[in-house]
């Protein structure tokens, strides 16, 4: 799959499940140099049974952690860059504490989770992993006690519900068993429609992508159900609320929520995040079909659609 696309989705997709358990920040900046970790997340006190609905999940955010998912397997390089990015938090947060009469422990410094779809047993072997499956089980590879660092080879994880949110984040047969897990889950379990919300997001964008491969292709065509059955229940839903505010009203307000939806998504692609100036722009590019907003978004610079929009 290409990269920013599913980088965006991993971003937003962690951040909606964490965020009812504490304070999360996507694309934090590291002070040492220009680098962002991925997703920044401090528990707060009253997670609680929030942590039990995400299972491993939900284990991993019991403590401060740094996460990193990759699309296709961590590089030896990349596992190192996730470390350093880890050691400059380290020292940031030393920094924030000095003079603090109350000496730092290992458990205030944050835990680096590495989320790789598959990992060799060269690549563990080379950073001395072990595994803890008394406490973690299979697929949770631990570096060194002071590294404070694991790697997540979630193509190892057990199929059950405790690491489906995990899952999710997998690659090829491990993404689509989960997604069909995830299908089969209770339709009024509110993370199920957050997790397959984004999912569709992503297909969107991928859809918009020229340089998509087979595997995005087999991921589009698994998705294009769900989407299928979303999008008539918008509809439905559309008429419903039409017969006492008027039919075509219903359908129009839902078409244009997944329009909406769709400009959105495209604008984080580009830009990795919407802020107030993009926001503006959104309501004038509503006026426009898909045919003529879908390129205007791919090819304008942020310049030009501001320019042109606002």
């Amino acid at each position: 799959m290409t990269r920013f696309p599913y980088d965006q989705f991993a971003k937003d997709y962690l951040k909606e499940l964490l965020q009812p358990l504490g304070e999360v920040e996507t694309s934090r900046k590291v002070p040492a140099e220009i680098r962002e970790v991925d997703v920044y997340f401090v528990p707060s006190l009253q997670s609680g049974n929030d942590t039990i609905k995400l299972g491993l999940l939900g284990k991993f955010a019991a403590e401060p952690a740094l996460i990193e998912p990759f699309r296709n397997a961590a590089t030896i390089t990349e596992i190192r860059s996730c470390m350093n990015k880890l050691f400059d938090i380290f020292a940031e947060v030393k920094r924030q504490n000095k003079g603090d009469k109350n000496r730092i422990t290992e458990s205030d410094l944050p835990r680096l989770w590495i989320f790789s779809p598959t990992a060799s047993k060269s690549i563990l072997d080379g950073f001395r992993t072990q595994l803890d499956e008394d406490n973690w089980g299979i697929g949770v590879h631990f570096l060194g006690d002071y590294l404070r660092t694991a790697i997540v080879a979630i193509h190892q994880l057990p199929c059950k519900e405790e690491t489906l949110w995990l899952r999710i984040l997998g690659k090829g047969r491990v993404q689509q068993q989960a997604i069909d897990e995830l299908e089969a889950l209770s339709q009024n379990n509110p993370l199920r429609s957050k997790a397959i919300d984004l999912l569709l997001n992503l297909k969107t964008t991928l859809e918009f992508n020229q340089n998509i491969d087979e595997e995005d292709r087999d991921l589009i065509m698994r998705l294009s159900p769900i989407y299928e059955q979303k999008l008539a229940a918008v509809k439905q839903e559309g008429i419903q609320e039409g017969i006492q505010e008027g039919i075509q009203e219903g359908i129009q307000e839902g078409i244009q929520a997944e329009r909406r939806n769709v400009i959105e998504n495209l604008l984080r692609v580009r830009f990795g995040s919407l802020d107030t100036e993009l926001r503006v722009i959104i309501e004038p590019l509503l006026v426009l079909s898909p045919e003529e907003f879908t390129p205007l978004l791919l090819e304008l610079s942020r310049d030009e659609l501001l320019n042109r929009f606002l």
